[in-house]
């Protein structure tokens, strides 16, 4: 769904207070019946002030009814969702204005935001859940008796997960984007002028590249972490230009930064094995095929990077998780969302095809909730896309990041 924060600015403190309570309902109920709504809010004009802001809640899509109820009541929308945490990330001055989208796939939408002070960033909404919501409404375990919030479980899940790997590896020196804030299903970060691996059709070295793409790898196990999507989509390839200090020339350096983390396991996990295998043989078959380069020593094999873990002044970081608030049952539940999103794929592969329509109405009809996941197809990792960029042969470019940087003042007097 498309991020559009125009009617914010129109929200009254009520309003916010209202779309606050259907959400605290919503932990325990699919539908939140009006009366509950009613003392969630603690609004002093009662219930018709709360029926006002209802309607107007209701009208801009934030939340909306069901057809064929048993009762009155609202449930919460992904736009409410993304109202509150905008509106909390407003309120401690993270975010102050909304521009474009710079990324859109199955499970985020990637969007450049800009502080008070103008400062760009990046704000990750995770939309856990948009592709495979009708088989995430079916596997009730994930929230037992409130099965109906699912959607907003895994979301929120996904970015409490990421957010605190996030700030680990940025803490550990692990090159990552600066973790800024988090709130609900949203991660605020820093802007990585750089593009994916790719996007890039050239390097000057690839055997040097994909040496310190492993080395990076190797690092992150050292810490006990296996990454668990480590492939060309989730690296950025950073041009960093220093002075020879005997020559006087610029020279480039080509710094790889990790990106998506959610899926991110400790190399104890029962498929440790499996998916660090997995996560190499993506680099490999990258490289050979985009650069035609084919390493000439074997390996890295697991059981012996396993022997490195927590050596050599290494912190285990695979334990940050726990530390986090996320309980193990949490993980299982994230763990097991995703797996199940990777088998749907190899089962319906044309559900996860790029599409013209990104559209997403929220519509009242439960229905329409079901066809999230078939409207926003347009994968971020759109495996067509054709590689223009090279890198490292010349001084990087000024960054493209102010162009469409279209800014949408969010109302702070609420």
């Amino acid at each position: 769904m498309k991020l559009d924060t125009r009617a914010m600015r129109h929200l009254t403190a009520e309003d916010w207070k209202v779309l606050a309570a259907v959400e605290q309902g919503s932990k325990n109920h699919e539908l939140v019946p009006v009366p509950i709504i009613e003392r969630f809010s603690r609004l002093k004009g009662g219930s018709s002030l709360v029926s006002k802001c209802i309607s107007t809640l209701a009208k801009t899509s934030l939340i909306a009814k069901m057809k064929e109820a048993k009762y009155d009541g609202y449930r919460l929308t992904y736009g409410g969702l993304d109202y509150l945490a905008l509106h909390t990330h407003s309120q401690k001055k993270h975010i102050y204005s909304v521009g474009t989208r710079v990324g859109v796939g199955k499970e985020s939408d990637i969007m450049l935001v800009a502080d008070h002070t103008g400062a760009q960033q990046i704000l990750k909404i995770h939309r856990l859940g948009r592709i495979s919501f009708r088989t995430v409404k079916t596997n009730r375990d994930y929230l037992k008796k409130n099965a109906s919030g699912s959607w907003m479980y895994l979301s929120t899940l996904a970015a409490r997960k990421e957010y605190a790997f996030l700030s680990a590896l940025h803490s550990a020196g692990i090159p990552v984007p600066t973790p800024i804030a988090h709130s609900r299903h949203t991660i605020v970060m820093s802007l990585v002028d750089a593009p994916p691996l790719r996007q890039i059709s050239s390097v000057p070295d690839p055997a040097a590249l994909y040496a310190s793409l492993i080395e990076l790898y190797l690092r992150l196990a050292k810490h006990g972490l296996i990454h668990g999507d480590y492939n060309e989509f989730n690296i950025l390839i950073r041009e960093d230009v220093s002075t020879n200090p005997e020559t006087g020339t610029e020279e480039i350096t080509l710094v790889p930064v990790v990106i998506d983390f959610p899926q991110m396991i400790s190399m104890e996990h029962v498929n440790a094995e499996m998916y660090f295998d997995r996560d190499i043989n993506c680099i490999k078959i990258f490289f050979e095929r985009r650069f035609h380069f084919k390493p000439t020593t074997p390996g890295p094999f697991y059981k012996d990077v396993k022997k490195t873990v927590g050596r050599d002044g290494f912190q285990r970081l695979d334990a940050t998780l726990e530390a986090s608030g996320i309980t193990k049952k949490m993980a299982k539940d994230l763990e097991a969302a995703i797996r199940q999103h990777e088998e749907e794929k190899l089962q319906n592969p044309e559900a996860f095809e790029p599409s013209d329509d990104e559209e997403d109405d929220d519509d009242e009809d439960e229905d329409e909730e079901d066809k999230e996941g078939e409207e926003a197809n347009t994968d971020e990792k759109e495996k067509e896309e054709q590689p223009s960029i090279v890198i490292g042969f010349q001084s990087p470019s000024e960054s493209g990041a102010e162009q469409g940087m279209e800014k949408l003042s969010i109302n702070n007097k609420t």
